[in-house]
């Protein structure tokens, strides 16, 4: 794949339609519906009991999306994938506590606001945390997972993070196997038996992965360019 003049990737993954994979950064814009529905589909059994019913959690969803905190695949200009991310104290997955008390009204919000709270994570310093990978069921086992996460592991090495931390349930093996192959450790797992009922899983499991093999390649191919146009010059 190669990056193009206006900052798209192009991906050797194909899919039903015509063109190939682009992986972009930024969420288009028009498209938060569809990317709370792609949310929604990958974690709405986590985030149902705080988010239920599905009719207005994903409303909720597309409108507190912070854009700029997301990497998008699209097929013939269509969202087929999306993976967020948090740095600098902004997620791809916004809403405030009022946000919240307002959509679902004070006596039911309070409790949502206890489950959320559950799913809080903060970055360590160097860290660039993910915020959730979500990819279209037509698109999956394509290498759009692949694409997303390692275009992550980019902008963490631009941002000079020296790592990219996510967490994975239990019930995921799917998404651990990939994580694994991409370079993720795990490196901590916090069992939460008490948590299977109401969400689902028992069990997180934190991993992470280095930066600095990405960082060092991106300094020596900017580098390389800056050299190339030294002598272009006359």
């Amino acid at each position: 794949m190669g990056l193009q003049p206006n900052g798209n990737v192009n991906a050797s993954t194909t899919g039903p339609g015509a063109g190939p994979v682009t992986v972009r950064r930024g969420l288009p814009a028009g498209a938060e519906r569809r990317a709370a529905e792609l949310y929604w589909e990958a974690f709405g059994r986590k985030l149902g009991p705080a988010l239920n019913p599905p009719d207005k959690a994903v409303p909720f969803i597309a409108a507190h999306l912070n854009a700029d905190r997301a990497v998008c695949a699209l097929l013939d200009g269509r969202l087929v994938g999306l993976a967020g991310y948090q740095h600098g104290g902004r997620a791809l997955t916004g809403g405030s506590a009022r946000t919240v008390l307002r959509a679902y009204g004070h006596l039911r919000g309070l409790h949502r606001l206890a489950l959320l709270a559950l799913f809080e994570r903060r970055p360590a310093p160097g860290q660039l945390v993910m915020d959730g990978i979500a990819v279209d069921a037509e698109m999956r086992g394509r290498g759009v997972g692949s694409l997303l996460i390692e275009e992550v592991v980019a902008v963490a090495a631009e941002e000079d993070c020296r790592e990219i931390r996510l967490d994975v349930i239990d019930t995921n093996p799917r998404a651990r196997a990939l994580y694994e192959r991409l370079g993720f450790t795990a490196v901590r797992t916090e069992h939460t038996p008490y948590l299977r009922r109401l969400l689902g899983f028992g069990a997180v499991t934190t991993m992470r992965r280095s930066a600095a093999a990405k960082a060092a390649k991106a300094a020596k191919a900017t580098k390389a360019t800056k050299a190339t146009k030294e002598l272009g010059k006359p």
